[in-house]
């Protein structure tokens, strides 16, 4: 009889562990973290920093005003970017799409990319991939913030 009740104690303390990782998981997603209250410079340097911990080369802000569009330049496996970044509190649109287009032509990148702590409207979506530029999202900012973890 003592051994049922060890292992129903121990599945319930189990259990609450369980429970205990999926909240902490889910808050984490939930709530703002600390990118949604950056500052649209500081989250710049943020990517940037996220980027070379993920293996980019040769990264660098660029200044803040007439930028052409680009925020950050990069090189990864021979590979050139240019990258907009938009921290913003609502989905990212069409301008920020055709801001990396134009950006990454004028800095001749073979990549241009949107990167943003948000998702991208269905318009973006469209013109992106007429574009042929890269979105990369919230979803995908969390995956590289997580790898670093």
């Amino acid at each position: 009889m003592g051994d049922i009740y060890l292992i129903i104690i121990l599945a319930g303390v189990l259990l609450l562990c369980i429970v205990g990782i999926l909240v902490l998981k889910y808050a984490k997603r939930k709530y703002p973290s600390d990118i949604d209250l950056m500052e649209g410079h500081d989250f710049e340097y943020f990517c940037a920093d996220l980027l070379r911990k993920k293996g980019f080369q040769e990264v660098e802000v660029t200044k803040g005003s007439g930028d052409y569009g680009i925020d950050i330049l990069a090189e990864k496996d021979g590979i050139t970017y240019g990258i907009q970044c938009k921290c913003y509190a609502t989905p990212v649109g069409v301008k920020a799409v055709q801001e990396a287009y134009a950006g990454k032509d004028y800095y001749e990148r073979m990549v241009g990319v949107v990167l943003t702590n948000q998702y991208f409207t269905t318009p973006a979506v469209e013109v992106a991939k007429k574009l042929k530029i890269m979105l990369w999202d919230r979803g995908y900012l969390e995956s590289m913030m997580e790898e670093e973890e």
